[in-house]
C-alpha cells in the first residue's frame, strides 16, 4: 500500500467549542484501488475512524478539491 497523499483539516467542534484537527489520508493498494482513511484527530479512547473505498474519479475528485470544500467526505 502506498500513501498518496495526506491532509490535516482544522474544525471546532460544536458541543464543546474547542478546536481539532481531522485527518484524511488517501492510499493506493496493489489493486489499483483507493482506500480513504478519515480520523476525526480526537484521542484514542473517543476516535471517529473509518476506512472509504474510492474508485479513480473520486479519488482525483478529493485530491484536487478546493480549500473551501475539503472535508466533504465525512458527510
Amino acid at each position: 500500500m502506498q500513501i498518496i497523499s495526506s491532509r490535516i483539516l482544522p474544525f471546532i467542534d460544536s458541543p464543546s467549542l474547542m478546536p481539532g484537527e481531522a485527518r484524511e489520508v488517501l492510499f493506493r493498494d496493489a489493486s489499483g484501488s483507493f482506500p480513504l482513511y478519515l480520523s476525526n484527530g480526537e484521542p484514542d479512547h473517543a476516535a471517529e475512524e473509518r476506512v472509504i473505498a474510492l474508485g479513480v474519479r473520486e479519488a482525483l475528485v478529493w485530491l484536487n478539491e478546493p480549500p473551501q470544500d475539503q472535508g466533504s467526505f465525512w458527510a
